[in-house]
C-alpha cells in the first residue's frame, strides 16, 4: 500500500482576508449598544457571568424558580457586583423624551414659498412651477397642515411677518 494522493493547498485570491477577519471579530465580540453595559463588560467572562455581575439576566428562563410546595420563602439571589449599571440605566430611562414631530427643511421652504405666493389658494399652488412633485391641491393642503402642526410658533411668526409686509 502506497501513500494516498492529497490535494495541495493553494492560495485563494478571490477571498478578501480583511473582510473575513472583520466578520470573525464581529461574531466573537458583538457591538453592545447600551453604553452602561459596554463600559462594565469584561471580555474574560462569559455573557451569563457578565450579566449576573450587573444584576441583569439574559432571558426569563430560570430567573424566578417555581417551587412545587407553594411556600412563600424569599428567593436567594446572586450578589450584584456592579449595581451602578442598573442605576445608570434606570436614570437614563427616567429622562423625559422629546418626540416632537418635525418636518424636513425642503418641505418647510416649499410651504413657505407657496403661502407667500398664493396665501390659501391651493389650486393655484398646484399649478405653480415650484410644485416639482406635481402635488394635487389636497396633497398641498395636507403638507401645509402638517407644517402648521409641526411648527405652530414658526407658522404664526411667518404669517405675522407676511401681514406686516402687506400692511406697510
Amino acid at each position: 500500500m502506497g501513500k494516498k494522493a492529497r490535494k495541495r493547498n493553494t492560495f485563494n485570491y478571490q477571498l478578501n482576508r480583511k473582510k473575513l477577519k472583520k466578520k470573525i471579530m464581529r461574531k466573537e465580540k458583538p457591538m453592545i449598544e447600551c453604553a452602561q453595559i459596554r463600559k462594565a463588560w469584561d471580555d474574560k467572562k462569559s455573557v451569563k457571568q457578565n450579566l449576573q455581575d450587573m444584576g441583569l439576566s439574559l432571558g426569563v428562563k430560570g430567573v424566578l424558580p417555581i417551587s412545587k410546595q407553594g411556600n412563600n420563602e424569599p428567593v436567594g439571589r446572586a450578589a450584584v457586583m456592579k449595581p451602578h449599571v442598573i442605576r445608570e440605566m434606570e436614570a437614563e430611562a427616567s429622562l423625559p423624551t422629546s418626540d416632537k414631530p418635525t418636518c424636513p427643511s425642503d418641505l418647510i421652504e416649499f410651504v413657505q414659498h407657496m403661502i407667500r405666493e398664493y396665501n390659501e389658494d391651493y389650486k393655484a399652488m398646484a399649478r405653480d412651477e415650484k410644485n416639482y412633485y406635481q402635488d394635487t391641491p389636497k396633497q398641498i393642503k395636507r403638507k401645509v397642515d402638517s407644517y402648521k402642526r409641526c411648527h405652530p410658533k414658526e407658522y404664526e411668526a411667518f404669517i405675522a411677518s407676511l401681514q406686516a409686509e402687506k400692511s406697510s
